[in-house]
């Protein structure tokens, strides 16, 4: 639901710049407003999900963005609805990282990559859903593009009612039965103090982390925001045809995170990263250059594989990369300042190609296919030397630390697991003395 309520707009761009009587690229800055906005409730909503746990700090943020979801289709004027999408984005920055560390922490080690793509794909699954509902909903409802956020807004309050009835992570389970624990005032001390160990000790990783981001949401805003419209008013094909090839091309995503997440643990997070985006740039050509819809679509399948490809690695890497104890709010906040910075993306994409006139067959038309191309290409390849220069964390026993704010920081369970594990790698199992209990009957 996450994906599908931003996208509701990008798909209904043509749209909403009839009903606001703006143009094209001013409807695009709700899109910068909202990508803007994130860092803000990826700060707000991450640190509650490390204070007081996944559940209900999730709960709370669905049924906020639920309610803007829905107070977007009562905008009045273009002023109200730029606001209101400014607000969405707050919403929408929290969901990520209490999905990720919530979905990962409670998935077997050597699963992780596997579940990693799958959780990411439920962002390219929500906007599946949102261009079916689009293509063949939105015709034929009196509502127009209104319906879209009605039902997203239905849909988003049902997931934060099935929430209620799925138990917290166990980290804060255990965490709650440890009566003698740090409790009110006290709890809220210590993990501030842990926090600020925290940005003493990871700083650079966290910069790492957040220009990686920046790179990553460039390559996912510049291939699918404005999609729809360079089918449309470039390539010149209906809002039927643009959104079945946005079907196709998302399907690619779903294929492609999954794969590339499973195999991200065996061939390593960052190997596989830059495999995805290597042959992602040499598939530039065929996403821009056909004028036939199949070869388009073919094109449009084929890259957003290797974009989401990339992208289902991403919830586990940060996971492994994140301090234990803040592994809703570290990852989150990386992901969403990366998402600020690349903010612009869409609206430069749209600014640019609309200043690029082309003509087909005595017609004027954008170049949005020119500026996609170059653009990605560049990010492409930066991308790439920035994964090749980093560091990954596969096989980190995260879901053994205790809650931000419990007097031993790390638990003794996940140091235990992890001197095994490095006493192992350098020596051989043979020369490991002590085998601790993970607590679960369970040897390490």
């Amino acid at each position: 639901m996450d994906g599908y309520d931003f996208h509701t707009v990008s798909l209904s761009l043509s749209r909403l710049a009839v009903y606001y009587d703006q143009h094209r690229e001013h409807i695009a800055t709700s899109i910068t407003l909202t990508l803007l906005f994130r860092s803000v409730g990826a700060a707000i909503f991450g640190i509650a999900g490390d204070l007081y746990g996944r559940k209900w700090p999730m709960i709370i943020n669905l049924v906020i963005i639920a309610a803007l979801q829905l107070a977007t289709a009562f905008c009045g004027t273009f002023s109200e609805f730029l606001g209101v999408r400014a607000l969405f984005g707050i919403g929408m920055g929290g969901i990520w990282g209490l999905a990720a560390s919530m979905g990962l922490e409670n998935m077997p080690m050597e699963a992780r990559g596997l579940f990693s793509g799958i959780l990411q794909q439920g962002y390219a699954l929500g906007y599946l859903i949102a261009a079916v509902f689009n293509l063949y909903i939105v015709p034929g409802s009196p509502h127009s593009w209104k319906v879209l956020f009605y039902i997203g807004a239905g849909l988003t309050m049902a997931v934060a009612i099935a929430r209620v009835f799925f138990p917290e992570s166990r980290q804060f389970i255990e965490a709650k039965a440890n009566r003698e624990g740090p409790q009110g005032k006290e709890k809220v001390k210590l993990f501030l103090a842990d926090g600020k160990k925290i940005m003493r000790e990871y700083w650079k990783r966290a910069l790492y982390a957040i220009v990686m981001m920046a790179l990553f949401n460039c390559m996912s805003h510049t291939s699918q925001d404005m999609y729809p419209t360079y089918m449309q008013q470039t390539k010149g094909f209906s809002p039927e045809m643009s959104s079945k090839a946005t079907i196709i091309g998302k399907t690619g995503a779903l294929v492609g995170g999954t794969i590339c997440g499973y195999y991200s643990q065996f061939l390593g997070r960052r190997f596989t990263i830059m495999i995805a985006t290597f042959i992602g740039a040499c598939l530039i050509p065929l996403w821009v250059l056909p004028n036939d819809w199949r070869l388009l679509t073919l094109g449009a399948f084929l890259i957003q594989f290797m974009v989401q490809g990339a992208w289902g690695v991403v919830p586990i890497h940060l996971q492994e990369l994140a301090p234990p104890q803040f592994r809703s709010s570290f990852p989150g906040i990386a992901y969403q300042l990366g998402n600020m910075i690349a903010a612009p993306a869409a609206q430069v994409a749209s600014a640019i190609s609309e200043k690029l006139i082309i003509y087909i067959h005595g017609e004027e038309r954008p170049d949005y296919g020119s500026t996609q191309a170059a653009m990605m290409s560049v990010i492409f390849v930066l991308l790439f030397i920035w994964i090749a220069c980093g560091t990954e964390q596969r096989g980190s026993h995260f879901e053994l630390a205790a809650a931000a704010g419990e007097d031993q920081g790390l638990s003794n369970k996940m140091r235990a697991a992890e001197e095994v594990e490095m006493a192992a790698k350098a020596g051989g199992a043979g020369h490991v003395e002590t085998v601790p209990d993970l607590g679960d009957g369970r040897k390490n």
